[in-house]
This record gives structure tokens, C-alpha cells and sequence, in this order.
């Protein structure tokens, strides 16, 4: 299988070898100190949304903001082939690909589904490394005793996310992490390619400077400016020209990751330390109302995010941003951890009006919840005369309906009634 077959997106589960890339399992034997998987969900977004929108398979699927400011969250492979990408403005994407089917984002269901892949990586290993909701490393090297080599675990995660979620992930499998997020990158959409230590490089060398860590725009300027097109001209380049042309930290970087060193381990990351959400407005909005409503709406949702999660958070954060992309974020600590949109949105209205930006246009706003801990182990006193069941156990009844129904099916009266007057 030639490169150029590779980076059209065509499926595959190989290894790199000094002939190139050829497939399993002539390489299987080689992986014996690749412990790094880096696992990368196939067009998340879109994916998701074609499992549960039938009707909408075999079309080209655009997930993303349809205003003024609306811009692409994920595209199908479909959509790709017309050169539609993520975070490209909506207006260029439908000129592109004007018979897409576009979709609003499920922030929701998009962590739902994040968390399930979780759960699947971690059975496999702790080791494991979230970069975002749709990619992770994970170090395997505990697991080879009970689950076999890194590529069975490859081929093992890859055919249980696909059995119990319904979606694809692509897969590399290096000894380092730079080599492994290249790899899983050259064998989507579907597929899994393993880069023995051996022939790293014969992997990197040929690709172009733009795929090193780091180098952006200007750094690719620079490299260019010393006859660097590829990782294997920067590999000839001596280091000290490295660092005298881009600096000390980068220059050994880049020098680094060209010979295919990195030394950076895989980090098991704790649970998420806020939950938030924001809204970008399709124009300038200085209704304080409606922005009262928007502040309820993303209040529900971190509150739904926060129980879905067994988590509380202590402190209220907002996000404002005017019209001129200057940003002011306001928090406020509680007296004691919640889970509660009623909560979250009292104190979030609060610094909102506290601001002071009751008139003035603002194009963003956002919720988020900080200082986060296990909701089931938190105490809480009771006051005197207070109901049985309150806020909490009602706000659980609706997320139980939401469940059941979709999000849209309980709403608080102020959303309700503002969904009434738009239909």
C-alpha cells in the first residue's frame, strides 16, 4: 500500500517496514517495546449523530453552529472529500458541500459517548491520557501479560469500542507518543498502524516539517528559510544551527522529535476539574433578559453534566465577552458544593448583573462550574422546615425524563415559554 493510498483515508491495519507500509501481521513480531497507543475516534461528532440518525447515512454530514458566526465542529468523510474540515466557517463549508445535512452539536451526548470510550480504555489499562473527547494515549505496557502484544491490544479496543459503541477509532502504536498520534493519524478513517523502533525513521523522515510538534506558520518560515521540507531534512540540520535559528527550547525540540525522540510519558489524567459550557451569539446581544434566559439554559446544562457525573462544584464561574472580543469572567464560592441549576444560576445571574454589563452588547457568554468533588460524599445540612424532597430530587426527576424523552422534554417555564414564541 503506497503513502499517497494512506493519506487518501484509506483503512488500514499494517506496520511500517524499510519497503514502507505493508500490512499485518508480517510486523506484529516488531512491536515489543511500542507501548504507546494513541486511540482517535473517527469524525466523533458526526459519527455519533449518524448512529442515531439513520436517515442521515450515506449523505455528507456537517455538525456545527448554522448563525452568522457558525462555524464546523466535525465532518463526515464524506463531507471531507468536498474539502469541508473542523473549525471552518459554516457559510464556506455549504458553498463547498451545498447538499450536506447540518446538524447542532449534542454537547451532551458527545461526552456521553466520550465517557462510555472511556470506560473501555480503562478496563484495558489506567494508564491512561484524554487529550479531548474524541482522542487519548494510553500505555500498555502493564497489560501484556493478560491482554497479549500492543498491537492485539490495538486490534482488541479497536473491535470493543466498535461492538459496544457503534463507532470507529484509527489507532497507532509506537514507543513514543509523537510517533503514535502520527501513526493513528496516517491510518484513519478505521485503521491501525504500528511503527516499530526500528524503522521510526523510515516513518518520519519522508513526512513534511508541518507534522513536528510545534511548528506553526512561522517556525515552518524559518525551517524553509535553512532547505527544511521534510522531518528528515531537519534530522541533517545540526542542532546548535537548530537552536541558534529558533531558540534554545525549540531548537532542541524539534531536533528531538526529528530523530523520532520523545521522551514525555503517558500521564493518567484525574477527573475534569470544572464543567462548562458557553454560546457564541449569531449576532451582538444586550438584552438582558435574553441573556438572563441564556445564563438559565447553560446553568441547566452543567447542572445535568455535573449529576450525570456524580460531581458538585464549588464555585460558580461566568464568562462575558463584548463585542470587541474582550473577555471578563466573574466567580463566586458557595457555601457549599452543588449540583443544582437553580443554584448555579442564581449565583450566575448574580455576577452577571455585578459586572455591569446589563446594557452593553456582548458575543459570548458562559457557565462553569470549578472545585469540583464527588457529589454522593458531600453533607449537607438540612434547613429547618425544609421539604423532603426540594430542588435537587426535582431537577434528578427531570434529568430521569430527559433521559427517556430527549433534553427539550422539561424545560424551566422561562425556556419553555421563550421555545413557545419561536415556533
Amino acid at each position: 500500500m503506497s503513502r499517497r493510498q494512506l493519506e487518501r483515508g484509506t483503512p488500514l491495519r499494517g506496520a511500517v517496514g524499510p519497503e514502507g507500509l505493508r500490512r499485518l501481521p508480517g510486523g506484529a513480531e516488531q512491536d515489543g517495546d511500542c507501548r504507546v497507543l494513541h486511540i482517535d475516534m473517527d469524525a466523533f461528532y458526526a459519527s455519533v449523530e449518524q448512529l442515531r440518525r439513520p436517515e442521515v447515512r450515506g449523505k455528507p454530514l456537517i455538525v456545527g453552529g448554522t448563525g452568522n458566526r457558525g462555524v464546523v465542529s466535525s465532518a463526515d468523510y464524506t463531507a471531507r472529500t468536498y474539502g469541508v474540515h473542523s473549525a471552518m466557517p459554516m457559510a464556506r463549508a455549504l458553498r463547498l458541500c451545498p447538499r450536506a445535512v447540518v446538524l447542532p452539536p449534542d454537547g451532551e451526548e458527545y461526552q456521553r459517548v466520550s465517557r462510555e470510550v472511556g470506560r473501555i480504555l480503562r478496563s484495558v489499562t489506567p494508564e491512561v491520557e484524554p487529550l479531548s473527547a474524541d482522542e487519548a494515549f494510553l500505555d500498555v505496557s502493564g497489560s501484556r501479560r493478560r491482554l497479549g502484544s500492543p498491537v492485539r491490544i490495538a486490534e482488541l479496543v479497536r473491535e470493543r469500542i466498535h461492538a459496544e459503541q457503534g463507532l470507529t477509532c484509527s489507532v497507532g502504536v509506537a514507543a513514543t507518543k509523537f510517533v503514535a498520534k502520527l501513526a493513528s493519524t496516517h491510518c484513519k478513517p478505521d485503521g491501525m498502524l504500528l511503527v516499530p523502533t526500528e524503522y521510526v525513521h523510515d516513518f518520519l523522515h519522508p513526512l513534511p516539517v508541518g507534522a513536528l510538534w510545534g511548528v506553526g506558520e512561522r517556525t515552518e518560515s524559518a525551517l524553509g528559510a535553512l532547505g527544511a521540507r521534510t522531518i528528515g531534512d531537519v534530522a541533517r540540520i545540526p542542532a546548535q544551527t537548530l537552536r541558534h535559528t529558533l531558540g534554545q527550547a525549540a531548537g532542541n525540540h524539534l531536533a528531538a522529535l526529528a530523530a523520532g525522540r520523545d521522551e514525555r510519558p503517558v500521564v493518567p489524567t484525574a477527573p475534569d476539574k470544572s464543567v462548562g459550557v458557553e454560546q457564541t451569539f449569531s449576532h451582538d446581544v444586550a438584552d438582558a433578559e435574553v441573556i438572563g434566559r441564556e445564563l438559565l439554559r447553560l446553568s441547566e446544562t452543567v447542572a445535568r453534566r455535573l449529576r450525570a457525573e456524580d460531581q458538585a462544584g464549588r464555585t460558580v464561574v461566568v464568562k462575558l465577552r463584548r463585542s470587541d472580543f474582550t473577555t471578563i469572567t466573574r466567580s463566586r464560592t458557595l457555601t457549599a458544593p452543588t449540583d443544582v441549576a437553580r443554584d448555579i444560576n442564581a449565583a450566575a445571574r448574580e455576577l452577571y448583573l455585578a459586572a455591569g454589563l446589563e446594557r452593553t452588547p456582548l458575543r459570548l457568554v458562559g457557565v462553569r462550574a470549578e472545585g469540583l468533588v464527588t457529589a454522593s460524599r458531600v453533607s449537607r445540612q438540612p434547613v429547618l422546615d425544609e421539604p423532603e424532597n426540594g430542588w435537587r430530587e426535582a431537577e434528578q426527576a427531570m434529568d430521569h425524563i430527559a433521559r427517556k424523552f430527549g433534553t427539550g422534554a422539561v424545560l424551566p417555564a422561562t425556556l419553555a415559554q421563550r421555545e413557545e414564541r419561536d415556533t
